[in-house]
């Protein structure tokens, strides 16, 4: 009889403690999602060019994901394999989030655009660099019977941590009154004092999961692994090289691979969203208000980080009822109904021309948000060999990335010649993306 040795559950201030970097991250995503496009255009983006500057992130996000994945699966060192990588990948974000908000300092050495492009490469990259391990770390530490549990934990982090991202920039300007307006080349100071906040805020959730996390060691690992299993899996990581990457993409199982097509509706929706979200407020609501076109795009930018922050905080509480719903009904139909939801709140912001109901939108966008946060990786996980949860956490990442380039690629000429250059059909198409991720949930069996 083998002997398996069985992971102890955790405590949930435990699982927490392993998570709680998320919050920052999230606080940094939340930032480059509501302010990237108000900066670019400030710089003289045009709006069908915006998804094209937004493809630095996602091609990143494709390359580094997997590379980080295959190498924290095989670093041990006294710190853990997984939490280096936060450690290294929290400087660099936070390096970037003070960069992005200041191209106007190298306008002298390259084109402000240009730049704007390279600094959301450097943050995207720098933000996987962290967040890929965090993914695998709910899967090295967590028995199966947590893990819907764990991914909750961080999609409540995330929440919180996006909400407070998203909300900072009005926060500033509405209640410490730093300024709002910027104009041609000019970002607002209170984009900037978000950002510097949110690099400060990353520094110390990131350590705070660095100094109170135990990882599990090789040996321990192993020991919760069957003979045959293990040796299995021993044969099949023998190769530490990047070509093993390719190898392990090939062999991805089967829920992973039905898994992509509902990744991929759902996040080319998402990236509609935070791609288009601002100019399509600003053209479908706020210009018809009497004022100046540059202070009203101003109000709409912030008003923006509001309703992204009220989704991000949705997420955040449906996110504690998720463990639950999915025991009760599955992770499936559980997913299925948060895409549903979602979807008809994306496509339901056509009709609104009040800023305030669009607020109601938000609360099935969040719903949506916080399952697609959580249950996929909950179903993915336990169809993961244990020694590979990093890389196929990362290689899963492509799922996510590539709907992202394509919208990058086609999205602008869809807005400008489908559409007539009116962004909020370009919301409207990403809910019913959305929907068709929904019928793609279906054909998953758990």
């Amino acid at each position: 009889m083998n002997n398996i040795r069985v992971k102890p559950t955790l405590t949930v201030a435990q699982i927490v403690n392993m998570s709680m970097g998320f919050l920052g991250i999230q606080m940094g995503f939340a930032l480059q999602n509501g302010n990237a496009s108000r900066i670019l255009q400030t710089f003289g983006a045009d709006v069908e060019h915006l998804s094209l500057f937004w493809l630095a992130a996602p091609i990143t996000g494709m390359i580094v994901q997997p590379i980080i994945g295959h190498y924290s699966d095989r670093t041990w060192t006294k710190m853990g394999r997984r939490r280096p990588f936060f450690l290294v990948g929290a400087i660099l974000t936070a390096v970037a989030l003070v960069l992005m908000p200041n191209i106007a300092l190298f306008t002298t050495l390259l084109p402000p655009l240009l730049i704007g492009a390279g600094m959301l490469m450097l943050m995207d990259a720098s933000i996987n660099v962290t967040m890929e391990p965090f993914r695998a770390l709910v899967g090295d530490n967590l028995p199966s019977s947590q893990r819907s549990l764990g991914f909750s934990v961080q999609t409540v982090l995330i929440g919180v941590g996006a909400v407070v991202g998203s909300w900072l920039p009005y926060v500033f300007a509405e209640y410490l009154h730093i300024p709002a307006e910027g104009g041609d080349g000019i970002v607002p100071q209170n984009v900037i004092y978000s950002f510097y906040f949110g690099a400060f805020v990353l520094i110390i959730t990131i350590l705070w999961t660095v100094f109170t996390t135990k990882e599990y060691t090789p040996e321990e690992l192993e020991s919760f692994m069957g003979q045959e299993e293990a040796k299995g899996e021993t044969q099949s990581s023998s190769s530490h090289n990047f070509g093993a990457i390719f190898q392990d993409f090939k062999r991805m199982p089967l829920t992973m691979k039905k898994l992509g097509w509902v990744q991929f509706f759902s996040w080319f929706a998402l990236f509609m969203m935070w791609v288009y979200m601002t100019p399509a407020i600003a053209e479908h609501v706020f210009y018809k208000m009497d004022g100046e076109r540059n202070r009203l795009y101003a109000e709409a930018g912030n008003w923006v980080g509001v309703l992204f922050g009220v989704y991000n905080g949705i997420s955040a509480i449906y996110a504690i009822f998720l463990p639950r719903l999915a025991n009760r009904f599955g992770r499936t139909k559980v997913h299925a109904f948060g895409l549903v939801i979602g979807g008809i709140s994306l496509i339901s912001i056509l009709f609104i021309s009040s800023p305030n109901i669009l607020l109601l939108t938000m609360l099935g966008v969040g719903i949506a948000w916080g399952s697609i946060l959580s249950m996929p990786y909950a179903i993915l996980s336990d169809s993961l060999p244990a020694r590979k949860m990093g890389v196929y956490m990362g290689i899963f990442n492509f799922f996510i990335t590539f709907p992202q380039i394509i919208c990058g690629f086609f999205g602008g000429m869809i807005i400008k010649y489908v559409f007539g250059s009116q962004s909020i059909y370009g919301i409207m198409l990403g809910g019913i993306f959305m929907l068709l991720g929904a019928i793609s949930v279906w054909r998953i069996k758990e």
